[in-house]
């Protein structure tokens, strides 16, 4: 009896020195990249511009959802196709669901505050990111011309 309690204690004290996020989910996510029309170029950089990733749409890539700790990851995604104007596109991480509602029944405190956000499992990145592009002769938003006043 003592033998399968003392397991039982040691199995509770084991979990509750996880995080719950890191248990059930991950710190790097598949994440696809798309395009309008699809075969354009793209370069992933991360927020400090250095270039991480480099293909051609639609291609699935693996990325970090953090940073560092507490940090979530950001991206910058540039795509160009000829004939087609450059497009770009920011993507960040967001809160991991599993980061608020598991911890609060496996990983406790030490889940929220150290294993989670050590292992950037707090963050998930979204599967998909779409980046449409404008035919060269196409105009952008910024480039008509003012509405005329009405008199």
């Amino acid at each position: 009896m003592f033998h399968r309690f003392s397991k039982a204690v040691a199995l509770m004290a084991l979990v509750s020195l996880t995080g719950c996020a890191s248990i059930v989910s991950k710190s790097e996510w598949p994440v696809t990249i798309q395009s309008n029309p699809t075969g354009a170029k793209c370069v992933i950089s991360k927020e400090n511009g250095v270039s991480i990733q480099v293909g051609e749409t639609p291609m699935t890539v693996t990325l970090s959802s953090s940073k560092g700790y507490f940090s979530k990851a950001e991206y910058k995604l540039v795509c160009n196709k000829e004939g087609y104007q450059a497009s770009e596109a920011e993507f960040k991480a967001h809160i991991n669901g599993w980061y608020l509602g598991g911890n609060l029944v496996f990983g406790g405190l030490i889940g929220y505050l150290i294993v989670d956000p050590a292992t950037g499992a707090m963050w998930r990145l979204d599967e998909t990111t779409t980046v449409n592009l404008l035919s060269a002769g196409a105009k952008t938003a910024d480039a008509s011309p003012a509405p005329k006043a009405i008199q």
